[in-house]
């Protein structure tokens, strides 16, 4: 569900700005590289909307397959039970939704540079397998947050153009979902497992708290 609602919302807002291309300076784009693991980007830009209006804007999601979502163990010990037969396997994933204001900047005598900023939300996930062991499950946390960075475009032609994107995206800590278990950040926690709090399921589990971006890919000027 959480994957759909993320999807729908991309598809509703890259489909509307096409019908705004007539009367302003319309470009879509894609991009892979790094973003808490390797993932994959799309977008949509707007400018020349408003008179006197100085920047671009730039909305967009993606996809981010994480490598190392947490600690197998500690996450069974805090969302489910002491057991720890069965072989662990572990993977995690990420979609998030972003929009940027850029604004052009004249800095290293570079031209087509954008210095950007917006808001974000991530919707994190982290599955942990224990193999013969009898425990399948997923943690989640969903997260709002913001990010800076810089943009390099180089032109190729009147259509096409290669971007250089990298920043910072920092996220505000949110409440851990996991089996019939839940960690909020102000430890008014749901059914926690004996002791534990926040601090011990937070430690356990690698949600996004302060991501460096790097993405490299192409646009298409409407």
């Amino acid at each position: 569900m959480r994957i759909k609602w993320c999807i729908k919302i991309l598809v509703v807002a890259v489909a509307f700005l096409p019908f705004t291309a007539k009367a302003f300076d319309y470009s879509a784009g894609i991009s892979a590289g790094y973003n808490y693991g390797p993932g994959l980007y799309l977008n949509g830009q707007l400018s020349n909307f408003a008179r006197g209006f100085p920047f671009k804007i730039k909305i967009g999601a993606g996809y981010t397959i994480v490598s190392n979502p947490g600690n197998a163990l500690n996450a069974r010990k805090i969302f489910i039970n002491n057991a720890t037969n069965g072989r662990p396997e572990k993977s995690g994933w990420m979609w998030d939704l972003r929009m940027d204001f850029l604004y052009q900047v004249h800095w290293f005598k570079m031209t087509n540079l954008f210095l950007y900023g917006g808001p974000r939300y991530n919707l994190f996930t982290a599955n942990f397998n224990f193999v013969n062991g009898n425990e399948d499950f997923d943690i989640t946390s969903n997260h709002w947050g913001w990010g800076i960075g810089l943009n390099k475009t180089f032109l190729i032609n009147k259509e096409f153009d290669l971007q250089i994107n990298s920043g910072l995206d920092y996220f505000l800590p949110s409440t851990i979902y996991g089996h019939d278990t839940s960690y909020n950040p102000d430890n008014e926690n749901v059914n926690p497992r004996e002791n534990f709090t926040y601090s011990d399921a937070d430690v356990a589990i690698n949600q996004p708290k302060l991501n460096f971006r790097l993405m490299i890919g192409i646009g298409y000027h409407f």
